[in-house]
């Protein structure tokens, strides 16, 4: 509304009313901010900060979504049917033999949805192994609503990593953080694809580093983040306020399946580690010490009459192993690693995994009332610590996988120092054993001939005919059983 003064017949000169309205706009915007701010107790400074940190977040995630794609896979399972009593009646099988008493398995698809990383223009992409495992078919689809088809280039089962493979250029990428510089406190976020909601971005801090011993992986060094991950999150981007990539989201700690407060992430370092290994070699190059491990107890350290509970204790050294050649002994703690401090077992096994076979490297370590430096060779990982066996036989061990029984793994499963077989690692559906064995077991015998590897076992297994019965002797839950298999 305009006001002009009606006794001098003069209107207000055109100059004069632009100051005019001008000085009246002010007015009302500070009276109606003042307003507001009194109004609601907000002051000017705090919505500046917070519009500054929303659009600083929203920048991030501008830059950082277009490199995360949806990963949707596919497979082929294979369900045993259930046999019903009335065929294996022996009146009914007199009559009409076997035929109806072994009935072929059932197949079905299932399906799954994951995310990935681009990190490179031409194609290549970082995920989880359990996103992309058993796959018989990989979509990927892009943030433009592209979609090509993945191909794996290789994974890695201890850590949890894989990377695959689209045919296409010039796509956006992400820079590589540094997760050893991450902080507790540090605001980060999570970007993937939950529930097949793709590009979703959820925000939180770090809420812990150096997470390990929660049976996810192998070798284990966790970011914790309180940033919403769901399933469907697995693969995707964790990264930092400068919209690196600091972790690939994994898992998450939940008693319903859902969100609560408590998502785990693989660091960026030894993720693109196990990368370049995997695309340079074409398998995970890892260094060997030799040695099992073991935290300190309260007990421990004052039988070892140490001042605290930190360190690696060394429970043996394998024989011409690294650590022996180097004269580590039983009993040894190690607490520095190149000169890095030495705090928890899991420390020592990933630095010493990280390290370039053929290095030498310097531990310090306290044995008895001294304490020591000592040089060591690092070897590499032997092919024999971590041979894995799925031949497939038509005899009752069919659709069985077994892997050595390493050092690691006893002392990661808190197995008897002197236990000697192959791990049940996985097992098909089908599988004829799959109702009397187990992901775990142990097996020590086969038929009373000791396995003491995979080479003795694929020896005896492959021994084993058609509708043969077979004796186990299997570890499972701290004791020894005998495990009878009827081949028919």
């Amino acid at each position: 509304m305009f006001f002009t003064r009606t006794g001098s017949g003069k209107g207000i000169p055109p100059t004069q009313m632009f100051f005019v309205l001008c000085a009246l706009f002010l007015f009302i915007s500070g009276y109606a901010a003042r307003t507001y701010a009194d109004d609601s107790g907000i002051s000017k400074q705090s919505v500046d900060v917070l519009t500054k940190t929303g659009q600083a977040m929203a920048e991030i995630a501008e830059t950082v979504k277009p490199a995360i794609v949806n990963i949707s896979t596919s497979r082929t399972v294979k369900v045993q049917q259930q046999m019903d009593p009335f065929f294996d009646d022996p009146f009914f099988r007199r009559f009409f033999g076997d035929q109806f008493r072994h009935r072929m398995p059932k197949e079905h698809k299932t399906a799954s949805l994951g995310s990935g990383v681009i990190v490179s223009g031409d194609g290549y992409i970082l995920t989880n192994n359990h996103v992309i495992k058993d796959a018989d078919e990989i979509k990927v689809l892009l943030s433009d609503k592209k979609e090509y088809k993945g191909k794996v280039i290789g994974n890695d089962p201890k850590t949890e990593i894989a990377v695959i493979k689209i045919e296409a250029s010039g796509l956006p990428t992400i820079k590589w953080g540094d997760a050893n510089k991450l902080r507790v406190g540090e605001v980060v976020l999570a970007i993937g694809n939950p529930y097949g909601l793709n590009q979703t971005v959820t925000m939180g801090i770090v809420s812990a580093v150096g997470r390990a011993n929660v049976g996810i992986a192998e070798y284990e060094d966790f970011i914790q983040t309180d940033a919403a991950i769901n399933p469907g999150n697995s693969g995707g981007a964790l990264v930092n306020v400068s919209g690196e990539l600091v972790g690939i989201n994994t898992a998450i700690f939940s008693t319903s399946g859902g969100y609560q407060g408590i998502g785990l992430a693989i660091p960026s370092n030894m993720a693109r580690s196990v990368m370049e290994s995997l695309l340079s070699k074409g398998k995970v190059i890892r260094g060997w010490l030799g040695v099992s491990v073991q935290s300190i107890t309260a007990d421990l350290a004052k039988q070892f009459d140490l001042k605290d509970e930190k360190g690696a204790l060394i429970g043996d050294a394998i024989e011409d192993s690294p650590a022996e050649k180097a004269g580590i002994q039983k009993g040894d703690v190690v607490i520095e690693y190149e000169g890095k401090k030495i705090e928890e077992p899991y420390q020592l096994r990933n630095m010493v995994a990280n390290t370039t076979p053929g290095k030498v490297v310097e531990l310090k370590v306290i044995r008895g009332t001294r304490t020591i430096t000592v040089k060591v060779t690092i070897g590499e990982l032997p092919v024999e610590a971590t041979k894995v066996s799925k031949a497939e036989y038509n005899n009752i061990m069919k659709g069985i996988t077994v892997q050595e029984l390493t050092p690691e793994t006893v002392e990661k499963m808190n197995l008897p120092k002197r236990l000697r077989g192959v791990i049940v690692s996985d097992m098909d559906d089908d599988s004829p054993a799959i109702a009397q064995l187990a992901k775990g077991d142990i097996i020590q015998e086969i038929n009373r001939k000791r396995i003491t590897g995979t080479k003795d076992y694929e020896n005896t297994v492959s021994g084993i005919k058609p509708g043969e019965d077979v004796l186990l002797h299997v570890f499972r839950n701290g004791s020894s059983i005998y495990i009878p298999l009827q081949g028919k």
